[in-house]
């Protein structure tokens, strides 16, 4: 059982889907594992850091791949990539698979077995393989750090002789796992922290981390969670008033961070033109959804905008890969434990059951056709 871990082809992406540690296991698994050169260098990885683990170094891609069972990356390959490796090749990434068709049926002419991370299902055993929440607990603590980075001013109040400097004011949209940890690295920053979300069940979350949960709290906004605890369509009456409330609230905000996210729909937008002329010269706004299409209006992917009011939008493309190095340890431990369920121990080898719901939840395509459900024509 060969496993390969090729260097990401996207300048962008700084991350690498293998540590020196999880080389350690798979090979405790039995494996093989290839890795290209350079592959870690962006997340601080040199090469002979991977070879002291047990891994060979292979000089480029092809070296790498050939004859591979399992390929690890983080990105989705392109096709250019998928070229080089064996058919009925085991691909895991994260794939972004939504309105990729032609990517998709790529992978199913190759002959791949692409399996993405991100369609892995939120139940107890595969919590540690969750990819979208270790990722994006790392873009919540780094889009926090960048704000703080650009705001100009001291985030927490400070008495001096000199005067009192006051604490910063930080507003975070969307209370999911990356807004959650805004907060909580806003508020250890010293920050004053509100936060909003469609859900009531957020109200508690965000009160727990000492930050004031900003929303219309009427009888709709109570019974807007679903038993599965997804957020339920607000009425278009709700949304005036709500969008009126936030309006009024970010006047006030000197740094404001967004990361409302939906899978397979362009991200919603939560800010407008006019809200971000509202606020004061010198604040900041925060994207975490600009890959998407972004929350905030003028948010630009990859790109820091200036707007004639003097407020910044930061449009963080890939906030994880920013910090690089931690993203890549906890990426690198989420596949493991995927591949772990994956292999047969006592025999060595791979040993995929189909009909684990792990399995079945994640992989796309197989045997020379797209077989999600989710993505099939």
């Amino acid at each position: 059982m060969k496993i390969a871990v090729p260097r990401e082809v996207d300048p962008e992406e700084s991350r690498v889907a293998a540590t020196p540690d999880t080389v350690k296991r798979y090979i405790g698994l039995g494996a093989t594992v290839a890795v290209e050169t350079g592959a870690g260098l962006k997340s601080r990885i040199p090469d002979a850091e991977y070879a002291a683990a047990g891994a060979t170094i292979a000089p480029s891609a092809a070296e790498a791949v050939a004859d591979a069972d399992v390929v690890l990356k983080v990105r989705r390959p392109d096709a250019s990539e998928i070229g080089a490796y064996r058919r009925g090749a085991l691909v895991i990434a994260i794939m972004d698979p939504y309105g990729q068709a032609e990517a998709l049926k790529a992978f199913a002419d190759a002959g791949l077995t692409a399996a993405a991370m991100e369609l892995m299902p939120r139940i107890t055993r595969a919590q540690v393989m969750d990819v979208l929440s270790s990722q994006a607990n790392l873009a919540g603590y780094q889009a926090v750090v960048d704000a703080a980075g650009t705001y100009g001013r001291a985030m927490p109040m400070m008495m001096t002789a000199a005067g009192t400097v006051p604490a910063a004011r930080v507003f975070v949209m969307g209370a999911g796992v990356a807004g959650l940890q805004a907060i909580a690295t806003a508020r250890r920053m010293g920050a004053v922290v509100t936060a909003t979300d469609v859900r009531p069940a957020a109200k508690e979350q965000v009160e727990s981390l000492g930050a004031k949960f900003v929303a219309v709290e009427d009888e709709e906004f109570r019974q807007a969670e679903t038993a599965a605890g997804y957020a339920k369509p607000m009425s278009a009456e709700y949304q005036a008033k709500q969008a009126a409330l936030v309006a009024e609230h970010i006047k006030k905000q000197d740094i404001v961070i967004t990361t409302a996210l939906i899978p397979g729909r362009p991200a919603p937008k939560l800010v407008s033109a006019d809200m971000v002329a509202s606020m004061k010269p010198g604040s900041v706004l925060v994207d975490l959804a600009v890959e998407r299409g972004g929350n905030v209006d003028g948010a630009k992917s990859g790109h820091t905008v200036e707007t004639e009011g003097g407020v910044t939008i930061l449009g963080l493309a890939n906030a994880a890969g920013r910090i690089a190095a931690t993203a890549s340890q906890l990426y690198a431990k989420n596949l493991f434990a995927f591949v772990e369920t994956l292999v047969d121990k006592k025999e060595k080898r791979l040993a995929v059951n189909w009909d684990d719901e792990l399995v079945k939840a994640t992989v796309l395509t197989r045997d020379g056709a797209i077989v999600h459900p989710q993505f099939q024509s």
